[in-house]
């Protein structure tokens, strides 16, 4: 099934995050391992998850790189036990063209790469045979030094610019355009002000034929403007109540997916946001 289709069927879709590393910025590998990332990935179901996302290789700001061999083994297991115990949608969240094709083959059907297909040369390749659903997000730099200094003239304008470039050597490619969506990549090689400029223009980026997904979820820039406003900065897991504020604003503003964490508590005021405003 497109994911359009599942958007078309639901509404606003809730892609829940199964970060299977030591080291997630989020998390702290609590969900490292098959036994843990398949108890946990089951919970976001119940949850009301209607994506699942899995990574392997963390790519917090200053991330240390993980071999192919490393991440294949953390991610495949795990979509093989889930796809064979659920018909959940299903995506990797990978940079390597490799690890998605590996992922594929164990039952993923949708890419989430944060390189938008341009970390190899053969990632355009390999996303048009694969024929599932592609996220493209706008990175600056790579993980490890993104958050140095980030520096645009037009933020948004650049963002939207460079997704809209990535989807059509997508296309150029052969990926069908009704499998493209973009993520404004919130966090990635961004400033705080980056960031809320980038959230604020939501209705902008997703009103270019292409569906928008908005990954906010904890992340640093919450505990940024919290100490800008003079307040103690939060934890991750402390972020939940900003990170439905963010995604609440994105639906409302035309966003078709939110990629978060804490599934049960977006689920619950998503539903509250559909009874109000009438989205059905």
């Amino acid at each position: 099934m497109l994911l359009l289709d599942l958007y078309a069927a639901r509404g606003p879709l809730i892609m829940g995050v199964v970060n299977v590393t030591p080291d997630s910025f989020s998390d702290g590998g609590r969900h490292f391992g098959l036994e843990a990332g398949l108890e946990h990935a089951q919970q976001l179901i119940r949850d009301g998850a209607d994506v699942l996302d899995i990574g392997g290789e963390s790519t917090r700001p200053g991330a240390a790189p993980v071999t192919l061999e490393e991440e294949i083994n953390r991610v495949v297991p795990l979509i093989s036990a889930l796809s064979s115990l659920t018909d959940i949608a299903l995506s990797i969240d990978t940079f390597k063209p490799e690890v998605a094709e590996e992922a594929f083959k164990a039952g993923a059907q949708i890419w989430n790469d944060v390189s938008a297909l341009s970390y190899s040369s053969e990632s355009l390749e390999i996303a048009a045979k694969l024929n599932g659903d592609i996220v493209l997000m706008h990175m600056k730099g790579e993980p490890r030094t993104m958050q140095s200094n980030p520096w645009y003239e037009d933020v948004v304008g650049e963002v939207e610019s460079y997704l809209l470039e990535r989807a059509g050597a997508a296309i150029r490619a052969g990926v069908s355009k009704s499998r493209i969506w973009l993520d404004p990549g919130i966090g990635f090689g961004k400033n705080l002000d980056h960031n809320l400029d980038l959230i604020r223009a939501t209705r902008r980026l997703s009103g270019n034929d292409f569906p928008l997904v908005m990954a906010a979820s904890r992340k640093r820039f919450i505990a940024a403007l919290e100490e800008r406003e003079g307040a103690e900065p939060s934890q991750p897991d402390d972020r939940i109540g900003a990170t439905v504020a963010v995604h609440l604003h994105a639906v409302a503003e035309g966003a078709k997916m939110v990629r978060v964490h804490d599934v049960a508590e977006m689920k619950q005021a998503m539903r509250l946001w559909r009874a109000i405003s009438g989205a059905g």
